[in-house]
């Protein structure tokens, strides 16, 4: 299976707090990765160090590409909509920030594929969490990356908001792309991941195939799992 980023001995510290604490983390052409913890483990210090946008202290990090830049879309815990513009607008002038063109049909396809084409003349920052979260997954693919990054993208919504995004990120990988996204929500991560990175206190603890885990460990669930590797 082909590697797209594989990064060693990653570690960050903020003053004289350790947040990522060498860590291995692999992610794999056409899987789903979730990176799992609670508040404060180092998921999205980890996520920014993956994506360049956080140096590390130490550790490297390799990538499929020398222009893995283009061939990634991130979707961090809030996207800044251009306040003012609509729906179909913001699709607009983030397309032409990554030189994509975007012709009306295609506009609206990607709407409908989302349930989203109802609302395209409203204002962005008007809609729903629910719905701009799902906006937020059309910007981060307006490129076609190879590779989507996601920070915790259904906290805050409701069960039937947190179906719908655990929806799209398997209809991601059914289209050919790879998935990492974080998450502290261990039925959504058994819903959809097909591997499982651990975080506690900035370590990896776990890492496999949520089933692997359970026979593994001998538990019933991941929350069970995580309680028991964090007492």
């Amino acid at each position: 299976m082909k590697k797209l980023i594989s990064a060693s001995q990653l570690m960050k510290s903020y003053k004289t707090r350790c947040v990522v604490d060498h860590i291995d983390v692999d992610i794999n052409e056409g899987e789903i990765v979730a990176l799992v913890g609670t508040n404060g483990a180092g998921k999205t210090t980890t996520i920014g160090m993956l994506l360049g946008i956080i140096p590390q202290d130490s550790g490297a990090i390799k990538y499929w590409t020398s222009e893995y830049k283009k061939e990634i879309g991130t979707q961090l815990q809030t996207t800044p909509f251009f306040e003012g513009y609509s729906v179909e607008d913001n699709l607009k002038l983030f397309a032409a920030f990554y030189g994509v063109s975007l012709t009306k049909m295609l506009i609206d396809e990607k709407l409908a594929a989302f349930d989203l084409l109802q609302v395209k003349k409203m204002p962005a920052i008007k809609l729903s969490l629910g719905q701009q979260k799902r906006l937020a997954i059309i910007v981060t693919t307006l490129h076609n990356p190879k590779l989507v990054i996601l920070d915790e993208p259904s906290a805050g919504l409701d069960p039937r908001g947190q179906r719908e995004i655990q929806h799209i990120i398997k209809r991601l990988k059914d289209s050919g792309v790879s998935v990492l996204f974080s998450s502290h929500d261990m039925l959504e991560v058994m819903n959809v991941a097909d591997r499982v990175l651990m975080m506690h206190h900035g370590k990896i603890i776990a890492n496999g195939s949520p089933d692997s885990l359970m026979e593994h460990y001998q538990t019933q669930n991941l929350e069970e799992l995580f309680f028991e590797l964090t007492m």
